[in-house]
């Protein structure tokens, strides 16, 4: 295995005691992370708060939306509004067919306390929290991810903005001034370059968002957050040794994810990407081929079908423990589908040559993603002709440690420090 060349994530500034510094007032030692049950969106907010070295001294609090039934077609409603229809709803069943109010179902099944569970997201009550222990333990952090932690992020600024500094991570397509900083990929204000207006009609300009240029509390990143450092790496190299260690080398990682409206695809790129498996494999030592639990089945289908009787090829069975850290940890090289901004960029955290297939299926501010990415020389397209035995490298994307920077050069113009 190849030493991993990713940057240590960067310690607290050291400097004078906290008494000399304005006291303990002024120090951030906990955060709150608001998700909502997306474990894309909860990784980014997870990942930031383990570069700022609070991992473990956080509470995860999550926006909970009714589900089943005439549910499903209410998600684009605001979260606070599908509730309140939710219940109208309940109500004239219980009127109608005699039916029990049943209390809406918490997502993680309880609301035990502690720093393994999972609690609703409540405003009134977070804002109590962080007023009333200010005094004795200091400021918190909030970070938010996700369109339904939008509302719950801004109130929480507005109520409580001396107790608290609240980060929201996405652009959150609305005023950014509600936050105290706005973390979110350069490719979320795509619409306002030259290329996307002139794909989108006069008459719609308007209505695209976001309508306004970034301005000085808005960082902006090449990919997603996550948890990926060196540190995390080296933890899972040394738990997947025996697993990984054997293997013929090189190793490469196959991350399939799953079609979206940016990306679509289906069994033809699947049938692009066996081909081009196969025709590459001369070059490997190891093939190791993960799906997503949304890839779909006519996409793992193909692939299964063409692949997992090749002896050098092992495609993992979606069961527990997920290989993924090892694979990160491991890998010699990594093809990926380009749906998944998430993968990619985990994966070009390490320095390792990262292919893509299907960009060219992609569309508006994904296709600007991966065009960023392309010139900056962190990823190549697959084409099947590649020797994965010939190794390249670039500069690893380090997006979640130079963005805990920049949430720590704003809290210092507010006075405050973070301190694990």
């Amino acid at each position: 295995m190849r030493p991993i060349r990713l940057p240590e994530p960067p310690s607290p500034t050291m400097g004078m005691p906290e008494i000399f510094e304005g006291g303990a007032y002024n120090v951030v030692r906990r955060a709150v992370v608001i998700g909502n049950g997306s474990p894309g969106s909860e990784n980014q907010s997870i990942g930031l708060v383990r570069a700022l070295g609070l991992s473990g001294k956080h509470v995860l609090y999550r926006v909970t939306r009714p589900r089943g039934g005439v549910n499903e077609w209410l998600h684009w409603l605001p979260v606070s509004l599908h509730k309140k229809l939710d219940y109208l709803i309940r109500l004239i069943r219980i009127y109608f067919r005699g039916e029990k109010l049943v209390p809406l179902r918490s997502e993680n099944g309880g609301v035990s306390v502690g720093l393994a569970s999972v609690l609703e997201a409540d405003v009134k009550h977070i804002v109590t929290m962080a007023r009333e222990t200010c005094e004795k333990d200091g400021p918190l952090l909030v970070v938010a991810s996700g369109r339904d932690t939008i509302s719950i992020a801004s109130s929480i600024k507005c109520l409580a903005s001396e107790n608290v500094f609240v980060v929201q991570i996405q652009h959150p397509r609305s005023q950014l001034n509600r936050f105290d900083l706005v973390i979110t990929p350069r490719h979320d204000f795509y619409p306002l370059t030259p290329q996307a207006q002139e794909q989108v009609p006069r008459f719609l300009h308007r209505w695209i968002t976001p309508r306004e240029p970034p301005d000085g509390h808005v960082v902006l990143t090449l990919g997603a957050l996550h948890q990926i450092d060196s540190a995390a790496l080296r933890s899972a190299a040394a738990a997947w040794h025996d697993e990984f260690a054997p293997l013929p080398k090189p190793l490469l990682v196959v991350n399939v994810g799953w079609p979206t409206r940016q990306c679509r695809y289906g069994a033809d790129l699947a049938k692009q990407l066996t081909a081009s498996l196969l025709s590459i494999l001369t070059s490997c030592g190891t093939v190791q081929i993960s799906f997503s639990s949304r890839t779909p089945e006519k996409v793992s289908k193909v692939i299964v079908k063409e692949l997992a009787d090749n002896p050098k090829i092992y495609i993992w069975d979606g069961q527990e423990p997920n290989p993924h850290m090892g694979h990160l940890a491991w890998a010699d090289a990594f093809v990926i589908t380009a749906d998944s901004v998430s993968l990619i960029s985990e994966a070009c955290s390490t320095g390792k040559p990262v292919y893509v297939v299907g960009a060219e299926r992609c569309k508006w501010k994904l296709l600007d993603f991966h065009k960023s990415l392309r010139e900056r020389g962190v990823v190549r397209p697959f084409t099947g002709s590649e020797d994965i035995a010939e190794s390249w490298s670039y500069p690893p994307l380090n997006d979640t440690a130079e963005a805990a920077n920049r949430v720590r050069e704003a809290l210092a113009e507010r006075g405050w420090s973070v301190r694990p």
